[in-house]
């Protein structure tokens, strides 16, 4: 796979799981609307889709090893696959009660996690397990502490 499609793919699709999870799960926890967590995600797909994107052209730029054809690939290539990956929790959240949805997300966000991981991890000779647990445990720290923040400001910012 060319170098700015692996970046594209593999920062789109890591920090598209992980961010909109996370979101999802604050949201959730601080306001129990199903609106609100539609709006997050939505948010997620195309604001932080965009910045992620320019914050990749950036960083491509820097290293200054790369063509400007090559750096604007791995631009547009985090763009869509953050776009994707994020858009795609939006499913279970429109047809499905929330507290079904959010779990639905949950295991279907560490899933593909897991397994673009063990892939990773597979093609670089690296231990899988060590890989796999690590991204996991980072999806599972920022799931928790997401939803005490948002259980944190719904006690203390809802009357």
């Amino acid at each position: 796979m060319k170098h700015s499609l692996k970046v594209g793919f593999s920062f789109g699709l890591t920090s598209g799981i992980i961010t909109t999870l996370g979101l999802m799960i604050g949201l959730y926890s601080g306001t129990n609307s199903q609106i609100a967590v539609i709006g997050g995600i939505l948010t997620i797909a195309i604001a932080d889709s965009m910045s992620d994107a320019l914050g990749i052209h950036v960083s491509e730029e820097s290293e200054n090893k790369h063509s400007s054809k090559e750096i604007w690939e791995s631009t547009l290539c985090t763009f869509l696959f953050k776009f994707l990956v994020a858009s795609s929790f939006l499913i279970p959240v429109i047809f499905f009660e929330l507290r079904f949805a959010i779990i639905m997300c949950i295991v279907y966000g560490l899933t593909i996690l897991g397994i673009f991981s063990f892939i990773m991890a597979k093609n670089q000779n690296n231990r899988v397990w060590r890989v796999v647990s690590e991204h996991l445990l980072i999806a599972v720290i920022v799931i928790i502490l997401a939803n005490y923040i948002g259980y944190l400001i719904n006690v203390f910012f809802t009357s």
